[in-house]
């Protein structure tokens, strides 16, 4: 194993380490991206990289030099060789398949490289990788040219917002570095480039595995004027003051009180900078106070930049907590709870318009559902597709709505607080990952006009506490049977109620609805607004409703006040529900002549902490609904 120098870092090691040290810590630093279609080299690409550069671990040298002298070799073939052999066997053992993120440094620059996975099924991994890239190298198998991968990645790379992308046309060795078959490749991913808004890309022809045009010039494409890969990827100018020169954010991720004498926020600066005595408002509040001090792992500071982590306090008393963001007092956020959003799915589960899920956007968490896609984006065409879902690696622009307001930037001005992720409320995938475009007028129009008569005094009235008894099961459990028999009870106890019934509404306030998983979700959030207006009038509700999925009935228990949902799970076994079949619907659905009946092919999804469980099997109608009342008026 050579010993001598390749870069002048080595020979500083040696002298001085502590040079190096100092030299190494101001070093600018480059996160870049490898991505592409399957087998197009990445990992040798940078295995080579990382070989090259002479700043491999010291595990990795010692491991490749022990291998060297246990076959007995010399040189550097061998070093090179084990190190990709390396980097081949992660990918088969699927570890390549998530994004493995590799540090190397040269004398100019240090430099994180996201390894991501080059099949389609993993293009969520990919969007991992370049959300916190710098530039891109797109890589394409000469032998293959430009794949619809290519054009997805790359069509990824522009939407997340990477400027600089370098075309590694690879294995040019296996293509006896052809002029034209690279002119070619070039011509044709520049069509394509321009027509999804990359106006500018260095195309660079390389053998990852001989290691042509990666490190300088190759004596093989002659033909080949431009920069050398490494070269290149220590040259590109990188702007690390355009974030500082936005107005100051700081979304709060915790905040600090070891004592009462100390109240501070934690988090690290999305953009701009900040200096005590500084003006801030609090969003989405909108409270206003000073910046007393700024306080790091070092002591108080007299400035603080986008990138860095401090916590800051604040002169004022102020609400102030988690999710929350501290800005520029004259130049605010803006606030909003509905906006157009371009979405990339990432679940092998197809998106379901109206269904509830978690999104996060910078250090907040929020219910939020996402409407009908407007369209899906033809990767290859670029042509605008009706849709009425999204599927695996699909992007689609889509209208979303949250729960609450939150203060959010377009994704194009910043990436922390535009890009967001969805989260499934049931089983915690990340199902997608999405940036926001705008906030919609009708966000910013409508506000919420207080009353002088509250729901409290509604309630007052009518001597009673609201509450939504929700009674969820099968069809032909007996659930419309037990509601119809509670409210008449309550009646007689001079209650104040209304019973919503799944039928009755379907005849006017949701008579336009099907029965699809979206059209089912949206039959329970209407459902789920009245019952709210209701408590807001001081009414008990009675609702019985199939409701299957847990997803919907926890939407509507969010839109009520702390303990006035109460679930109750008429638990009926499918066949003493099916051997009732007072309406015949069994038999539709065993027929084939009724589609998505719940049960037979379309599931149901019993609740799992139900407030009440109700065995028809086991007590009559009657007898349910005694303990249900009992439940309620205690």
């Amino acid at each position: 194993m050579t010993t001598e120098p390749i870069y002048k870092t080595d020979a500083l090691i040696a002298e001085n380490i502590d040079a190096y040290l100092e030299a190494h810590q101001h070093k600018t630093m480059l996160r870049f991206i490898t991505c592409g279609s399957v087998d197009d080299g990445k990992s040798t690409l940078i295995g080579r990289l990382l070989y090259d550069s002479k700043m491999i671990f010291e595990d990795q040298l010692a491991t490749l030099e022990a291998d060297s002298k246990r076959v007995g070799t010399q040189g550097g073939e061998i070093d090179f060789a084990l190190l990709v052999d390396g980097l081949a066997a992660e990918r088969e053992q699927g570890i390549t398949i998530d994004v493995a993120y590799r540090f190397f440094a040269t004398e100019k620059r240090k430099f994180i490289v996201a390894d991501t996975p080059g099949h389609e099924q993993y293009t969520r991994n990919m969007v991992t990788g370049a959300s916190t890239a710098d530039l891109a190298v797109i890589l394409i198998d000469a032998r293959k040219g430009v794949l619809t991968q290519t054009r997805r990645h790359s069509y990824l790379v522009n939407l997340i917002g990477i400027r600089h992308v370098v075309l590694a046309v690879n294995k040019m060795d296996l293509i006896g570095y052809d002029k034209a078959t690279f002119d070619n490749i070039v011509a044709e991913y520049g069509e394509f480039a321009r027509s999804i808004g990359i106006e500018d890309f260095t195309a660079i022809p390389i053998s990852g595995f001989k290691g042509d045009n990666i490190t300088g010039p190759s004596e093989f494409t002659p033909w080949y004027s431009g920069p050398a890969l490494l070269p290149f990827l220590e040259s590109v100018e990188v702007d690390v003051t355009a974030d500082q020169e936005q107005p100051f954010r700081l979304p709060v991720q915790w905040v600090n009180r070891p004592n009462l004498d100390f109240r501070g926020f934690a988090g690290m600066i999305a953009s701009g900078t900040v200096r005590p005595g500084d003006q801030v408002r609090v969003l989405p509040s909108g409270k206003t106070s000073t910046v007393s001090r700024i306080v790091s792992l070092e002591g108080d500071r007299d400035l603080a930049v986008a990138g860095e982590s401090v916590t800051i306090t604040l002169a004022d008393e102020i609400d102030c907590s988690r999710g929350q963001v501290i800005v520029a007092a004259q130049a605010p956020l803006e606030v909003a709870d509905q906006f157009e959003s371009t979405l990339v799915w990432m679940d092998e589960t197809e998106m379901v318009p109206g269904r509830a899920y978690w999104l996060k956007i910078g250090t907040q968490t929020v219910s939020a559902t996402i409407h009908q896609p407007k369209y899906e984006v033809n990767i290859n065409t670029q042509e605008h597709l009706a849709t009425k879902t999204l599927d695996l690696n699909a992007i689609g622009v889509a209208n979303i709505t949250t729960d609450r307001e939150i203060p959010f930037a377009a994704y194009a001005d910043n990436r922390d607080l535009g890009g967001f992720i969805l989260i499934d409320k049931i089983t915690n995938h990340t199902v997608a990952a999405g940036m926001i475009h705008f906030a919609l007028r009708r966000a910013q129009n409508i506000h919420w006009q207080a009353t002088d008569i509250g729901r409290d005094h509604h309630a007052s009235m009518k001597h009673q506490k609201p509450a939504v008894l929700w009674l969820t099961g099968l069809s032909g459990s007996g659930k419309s049977t037990i509601a119809n028999i509670v409210e008449k009870k309550l009646a007689r106890m001079n209650r104040h109620t209304f019973l919503l019934d799944g039928d009755n509404v379907r005849h006017g306030l949701n008579k336009d609805l099907g029965f699809t998983e979206a059209d089912r979700i949206e039959n329970i959030r209407r459902v789920g607004e009245v019952a709210k207006l209701m408590t807001d009038a001081g009414l008990i509700v009675i609702t019985a409703f199939i409701s299957p999925f847990r997803s919907e009935r926890d939407m509507v228990r969010g839109m009520m006040q702390p303990g006035e949902f109460v679930e109750v799970f008429v638990d009926t076994p499918l066949e003493v529900a099916e051997a009732r079949d007072v309406k015949g619907l069994y038999a539709k659905a065993r027929s084939g002549q009724l589609k998505n009946f719940t049960g037979i092919d379309s599931p149901y999804e019993a609740p799992e902490n139900a407030e009440m469980r109700i065995d028809t099997t086991q007590m009559t109608p009657e007898e349910a609904a005694d303990l249900i009342i009992a439940r309620l008026i205690p």
